[in-house]
């Protein structure tokens, strides 16, 4: 762990800043690298029933493209003097992150948990949930 780099998933939340402060600070502990990853998750819900005026791919590259600009962005302030790095998976967002980790042969995940309870917690997918207790390497969990 102390010698491979740490993955830290993000879908640009405040929750996932909150939990890149927590990766930043165990990367310059431990001097490694940092490795930022993204999935586009197909979109799910009573819009996806709507007649679209886009092509599927029309619209996959267009998330894309935000998904891009928006690691731009978050790239642009970490001001840090780590290695950094940045990928955009496309998929089941706890899948595309276990698959990360294992490709990028991922030191420790640190995640954030967006700390659904009661019956949100059970109807929303809880992907840092999913991480932890499938993942091969040590998982940080930030609240």
């Amino acid at each position: 762990m102390r010698t491979r780099q740490i993955l830290c998933p993000t879908d640009f939340s405040e929750t996932a800043s909150h939990a890149l402060k927590y990766a930043i600070e165990m990367a310059n502990l431990y001097h490694v690298g940092l490795r930022l990853v993204h999935v586009i998750d197909q979109p799910v819900g009573l819009e996806n029933y709507q007649i679209l005026t886009v092509t599927p791919e029309e619209l996959a590259k267009s998330m894309e493209d935000n998904a891009a600009e928006q690691m731009h962005a978050l790239l642009a302030e970490l001001n840090s003097e780590l290695s950094v790095e940045s990928v955009i998976r496309h998929g089941v967002a706890s899948e595309q992150i276990l698959k990360e980790a294992e490709s990028s042969e991922a030191g420790m995940i640190v995640i954030a948990s967006h700390g659904r309870t009661g019956l949100s917690h059970f109807l929303a997918t809880n992907v840092a949930e999913a991480v932890a207790n499938r993942a091969k390497c040590p998982v940080l969990v930030v609240k």
